[in-house]
């Protein structure tokens, strides 16, 4: 969740929805996220919403889990006031920030509050991000009790320096014991990667895999370093005390990660994920790219019913003050039309194993496939089968693949 808002219309300050995400709700999964943006120290990479305890002026930490829980029921009113389908909760998502910042007891209060106000599917997905250091057993074992099903490791490198140039504070050491307590507790466990940082080699890398792999984890999620206008090591790079990604070896670093991930056993299901079978992967995040509903608690979030998107006041201190006057948090609001919808829906399933579909292509949009195949981007063999599928080629130049399918 980047830390810039987009600019669009003001939202209401009762947060009333129009009738029209009522329309073919109850063919559409709901999930809910829920936005915990506290962080110990702030990532020299970070562009996200978070907050350390010096950046916390007019909030207090011990009063947000109550601050959601009134956002969680405001929304279950507001969408039975839409018309919406009823419908429970098919995922539920804890991101931040780092959301075990906060006491379990905390989590397991804002898990409660979704589970009152919409229930929770029998095979629903609950997750919670987490730094390798900032949980034990105990910890773990307390939210398995309460219903979470799922935890995501920042791990982000086994390398010391490169920890150390991503303002990471964790001890690599200490993954595989909070990966041995999660499984011991009942959680399905993902780790997530971070390569391209700056003086990190190829070896690095590869030792970083092992590491990530040899914890036997249900799910990997490798990210390329994005370096973000206004963080710290943007700053660092422009004074030359580091030196930006190079491309070409981010290149190498993904043919590496997904050759050593499939030998593994594990297969790719959007460009930067991986997972050990299909029950395994991020059905939340599947959620996202797919276009279904999910409703977005906490300072920033984002929220999206039925072509209708919206985004919360960015600061804690915002977004406690509308939520004891009552109001919504909303900060500004958009309905999306059918072309954006299109675009969207094409630049998010390009990416996915599942591919697009030709046939919901625009007509040079379909005409474009024979030479993406002809290139090498696009799978012939489901390309036969009616559907749009990155190869790995594809899936390095896939923002090139996405401007051909929708050539207009």
């Amino acid at each position: 969740m980047p830390s810039a808002l987009p600019l669009a219309d003001p939202a209401p300050l009762d947060g009333a929805l129009p009738r029209s995400v009522a329309e073919g709700s109850a063919d559409r999964a709901f999930g809910v996220y829920l936005h915990v943006p506290f962080c110990r120290v702030r990532c020299g990479y970070c562009d996200f919403n978070t907050y350390t305890s010096d950046e916390l002026r007019g909030a207090k930490r011990v009063d947000f889990a109550g601050q959601a829980i009134a956002e969680v029921e405001a929304a279950g009113r507001l969408l039975n006031q839409s018309g919406a389908a009823e419908r429970r909760a098919s995922t539920v998502f804890f991101g931040g920030g780092t959301p075990t910042m906060l006491p379990a007891s905390d989590l397991v209060a804002m898990l409660d509050a979704v589970r009152d106000t919409w229930g929770l599917a029998p095979d629903a997905e609950v997750t919670t991000e987490a730094n390798p250091d900032s949980v034990d057993a105990d910890y773990l074992e307390a939210l398995a009790r309460a219903g979470f099903t799922r935890v995501s490791f920042g791990m982000q490198s086994a390398v010391p320096h490169v920890l150390a140039t991503l303002d990471r504070t964790h001890d690599p050491d200490r993954v595989p014991l909070v990966v041995d307590a999660a499984r011991r507790a009942g959680l399905d466990v993902s780790l997530d990667l971070i390569y391209g940082t700056p003086g990190e080699t190829l070896d690095d890398w590869r030792r970083s895999l092992e590491h990530a792999i040899a914890q036997k984890p249900d799910h990997i999620s490798a990210y390329a370093l994005i370096i973000e206008d206004g963080t710290a090591l943007a700053r660092r790079i422009r004074r030359g005390e580091v030196e930006a990604p190079d491309d070409d070896l981010q290149a190498d670093f993904y043919e590496l990660a997904d050759r050593m991930l499939a030998d593994a056993g594990y297969q790719w299901y959007e460009v930067s994920n991986w997972a050990m079978t299909p029950a395994q992967r991020s059905h939340h995040n599947l959620a996202y790219w797919t276009g279904e509903d999910w409703w977005g608690v906490g300072p920033g979030a984002h929220s999206h019913i039925g072509g209708v998107r919206w985004w919360n006041v960015k600061h804690p201190a915002a977004y406690a003050e509308r939520i004891g006057r009552g109001e919504s948090p909303a900060a500004g609001r958009e309905t999306l039309d059918d072309r954006t919808r299109f675009v969207e829906r094409v630049l998010l399933t390009s990416r996915l194993r599942d591919g697009t579909p030709i046939s919901s292509l625009e007509p040079r949009g379909r005409t474009s496939v024979a030479s993406l195949i002809a290139d090498g981007l696009v799978d012939p063999a489901a390309a036969l089968r009616g559907t749009v599928v990155l190869t790995l080629r594809g899936r390095l130049l896939a923002d090139a693949v996405v401007r051909a399918l929708l050539d207009d």
